[in-house]
């Protein structure tokens, strides 16, 4: 049987833009967001004052081994215990391990174990908090609002990064590593009261996984099989698979590759990051402007397709000018596949799957993505960054490819 969601009627008929509700989850998720980009500036800066280089980087990836591994687990936790319950949960414990580490920063020098514990922590907690932020949104508005919030989703994530930056290498420079994480518990902190005022639609009773007995493990088995047997949600995860393993690899490690081998320099590198950014925004302002785009599943097909000859023809601009144009493009379409997605992912998902669904999403992206990254940048040495680009970007073409092919997935549409 698929679940349903029970809501008030105002929840159900406002417009997501215009809601209170909406807008508290926005400003709560904004503001998490913001103190996860200062506590990454802190804790980098910690780091490498601490230690070595290497070991700066070890305790940077410290937090990806948790993440990866309880991922599904945290799907499952999202799911039973509901989503809203977990996010406040995740992000009093976040800003506590955060302010506890600057209160030690500040009174003694430790070392590297506390910074390498929070890493740790912060890993570990994004493995649950990650699956339930994701399912949070269809429980505070509408399937209709879905590609709306999205899209509202997204502003906040381009703010938070614009933003957070910023003040969190303002936090170090005047206070130090201590008074940045001080800065990213508080902004984290901001969120938990917004949160607990925000309503959100509930299963019914009889749908919810507590109410079907049974262990973890067999709530695991089950959110897969959902996903196996979905005729849109299989195919789904397959093109987001694609699409971000040739996605991560040019745009982080290969970009930074090839700004060194043009004489672009950091500037210039900067620059072409920066039309990545607005490009994404400008597809997070669409959907947030006109709430819905018809035939969701093509749109995202053509749009990964489109972006991935822009991946591959970044690699062959003669200039920084035309690569800021470029990746402005990359941005505008993979913001633009990226919404489209995510919000038929959660649209087409049983809502009482949500979480666990949202946790394979993340794992692909957030797992296993990231390893192009080290075989991006062995590539690039062995053969240069033109051809490694062009694999790329006929990588992530692959994903578009499948979208278009598989006729669920190619024909699935948003509810209006």
């Amino acid at each position: 049987m698929t679940a349903t969601l029970t809501a008030p009627a105002d929840i159900v008929e406002r417009p997501a833009h215009r809601d209170g509700n909406v807008l508290r989850w926005l400003a709560a998720y904004t503001a998490s967001m913001m103190g996860d980009s200062v506590y990454y500036i802190a804790l980098s800066w910690a780091a490498v004052q601490a230690g070595s280089p290497s070991q700066a980087g070890v305790v940077m990836a410290v937090s990806a081994l948790p993440r990866a591994l309880l991922m599904l687990g945290g799907g499952v936790i999202a799911d039973r215990l509901g989503p809203r319950r977990v996010v406040i949960g995740s992000d009093a414990v976040r800003c506590a391990a955060v302010l506890a580490v600057a209160a030690l920063l500040f009174l003694t020098t430790p070392g590297l174990w506390p910074l390498a514990l929070l890493a740790l922590v912060f890993g570990t907690v994004d493995a649950v908090f990650l699956p339930a932020v994701g399912a949070l949104p269809a429980r505070v508005t509408s399937r209709g609002q879905l590609a709306r919030v999205q899209g509202m989703r997204g502003l906040g994530i381009r703010f938070a990064s614009v933003v957070g930056g910023p003040l969190g290498g303002l936090a170090v420079a005047v206070g130090g590593a201590s008074a940045a994480f001080v800065l990213s518990g508080l902004l984290i902190a901001v969120s938990v009261p917004l949160l607990v005022f925000v309503r959100v639609r509930e299963l019914p009773a009889e749908d919810r996984p507590t109410a079907r007995g049974g262990t973890a493990w067999r709530d695991l088995t089950a959110g897969l099989g959902h996903i196996r047997r979905h005729r849109v949600l299989a195919p789904l995860m397959v093109v987001i698979a694609l699409g971000d393993l040739g996605f991560v690899g040019p745009l982080n490690v290969g970009l930074t590759l090839l700004a060194d081998e043009r004489g672009w320099g950091a500037s210039g590198m900067g620059w072409v990051l920066g039309g990545f950014g607005v490009g994404a925004g400008a597809a997070s302002l669409l959907l947030t402007v006109r709430g819905h785009l018809p035939h969701a599943g093509r749109v995202a097909a053509c749009a990964i397709l489109a972006g991935s000859v822009a991946i591959g023809a970044l690699a062959f601009v003669p200039s920084v000018l035309a690569a800021v144009g470029v990746a402005l493009l990359i941005g505008l379409l993979a913001g633009l596949s990226g919404a489209m997605c995510g919000a038929l992912l959660q649209t087409q998902a049983d809502p009482a799957y949500l979480g666990r669904v949202t946790a394979v999403s993340s794992l692909v992206s957030l797992g296993f993505a990231p390893l192009s990254m080290p075989v991006s940048a062995a590539a690039i040495g062995a053969w240069g960054t033109g051809p490694v680009f062009v694999v790329s970007a006929a990588v992530c073409g692959l994903g578009g490819v499948i979208a278009l092919c598989v006729r669920g997935l190619r024909g699935a549409e948003l509810p209006k």
